[in-house]
């Protein structure tokens, strides 16, 4: 091996190291929100239906900011959109905290467009950063990447379900979360790939993919991962304490016990999809999505609904990241492709939020999940459009 490419490869591994680093505290943050939303309608005394509502401002903020998250990377490189997008949601999380103490639901919600503004910009670049990283190597690595978010969601889950028991208020649980990603930010973008850009390549542009049937399946794909992952982002945790009544502190464990699921599966998920390909690995996960959503909702103690959600971790597992991988196949046209297939992904969590929030009012937070059982079988016709161009299939189907 040549000075250059040792150098290369010193490279590569620390871009993965701080690439898992972002992913990780990602899922930490985003949990620290999710797994107390009981406490949340609980302050602003909100019924699912208003809960949904406000979440709903969430998934504004991250469609209106993933259009323009490949261009601020592309421009910029994506460690400086990411620290751009953390500056934007501890601000936003600031004032999320301070409208906790005092009450204040309206600055709350204009907050949570800001949160879901900078995690659609954050999403989108730690994702084209992610892509770079896996071309560079010999192995699929995007989902261990995501099983980073989810391991970081689950510790999130498990903080967020002690500092629940312990009386900790939600206020202060956030701004303890900021303090740490921004420093944690500042020193994990140092070691992020050098931004490159091929003047000689064809540029798309960034309507181009809203054209190409592929992508648009590839989105489709996405937003049944999206919603089906999400769906648990917003309402597991709710939908456990309403129905088996075990306050708080076991929504946030029947949480945890989801993401743990998967953040196990997606783990696991890199060397399923060598073996195996995309395709018939990503209509397994969608199966057990399925089965797991079905037990949920229907079983009769929290014991059983806690198998469910196991296979649903499972089955929410590779979509996500199996989609950003497909629509990042060509390296070219990464920076359009990934965002597009992004956006159309977060339209679940724009519309799920408030859709689930609303039929939850009439038949209880747990039935209304069946609407994502619903979708995850309309998705499973999509799932040829994530098998990767011919020159790939040696490496991932």
């Amino acid at each position: 091996m040549t000075a250059t490419s040792a150098a290369a490869a010193l490279a590569v591994d620390r871009a993965r190291v701080a690439t898992f680093s972002v992913f990780g505290f990602n899922g930490l943050l985003f949990a620290s929100w999710s797994a107390r939303l009981p406490a949340v309608a609980g302050i602003f005394h909100l019924s699912p239906g208003g809960l949904g509502l406000l979440l709903l401002m969430t998934g504004l903020g991250s469609v209106v900011g993933l259009p323009l998250a490949g261009g601020l990377a592309g421009r910029f490189g994506t460690a400086a959109a990411i620290r751009m997008a953390g500056a934007l949601l501890g601000t936003a999380m600031l004032v999320v905290a301070f409208s906790l103490i005092f009450g204040w639901l309206i600055p709350c919600g204009i907050a949570l467009f800001g949160y879901g503004f900078g995690m659609g910009i954050w999403d989108v670049s730690q994702n084209i950063e992610g892509a770079e990283v896996e071309r560079r190597g010999t192995k699929t690595i995007m989902p261990k990447f995501h099983a980073a978010f989810s391991g970081g969601a689950f510790a999130g889950a498990l903080l967020g379900g002690l500092l629940a028991r312990l009386g900790v208020p939600l206020w202060l649980h956030l701004m303890a979360v900021v303090a740490l990603g921004a420093i944690l930010i500042m020193i994990a973008t140092r070691s992020f790939l050098p931004a490159h850009v091929d003047h000689d390549a064809p540029r798309t542009s960034r309507w181009k993919p809203w054209t190409e049937p592929r992508t648009l399946l590839i989105g489709l794909v996405v937003l049944a991962a999206a919603l089906t992952e999400g769906s648990a982002n917003d309402w597991v945790a709710k939908a456990t304490v309403d129905s088996f009544h075990v306050g708080g502190s076991g929504g946030a464990i029947m949480f945890a016990v989801f993401v743990a699921s998967m953040t196990i599966f997606r783990y696991a998920g890199s060397a399923l999809l060598d073996r195996f390909g995309r395709v018939p690995v990503l209509r397994g996960c969608l199966t057990a999505a399925i089965v797991g959503l079905l037990i949920f909702v229907f079983a009769p103690n929290p014991y059983l609904a806690a198998v469910g959600a196991v296979l649903w971790g499972a089955g929410a597992a590779l979509g996500f990241p199996v989609g950003m991988s497909a629509g990042a196949d060509d390296p070219v046209h990464a920076a359009a492709r990934v965002p597009a297939v992004s956006t159309i992904g977060y339209a679940a969590f724009l519309v799920g939020p408030p859709v689930l929030g609303f039929i939850g009012n009439h038949v209880g937070v747990r039935h209304s999940l069946l609407v994502v059982a619903v979708v995850c079988v309309v998705s499973l016709l999509s799932a040829p459009a994530v098998r990767p161009p011919q020159n790939q299939e040696q490496r991932s189907r």
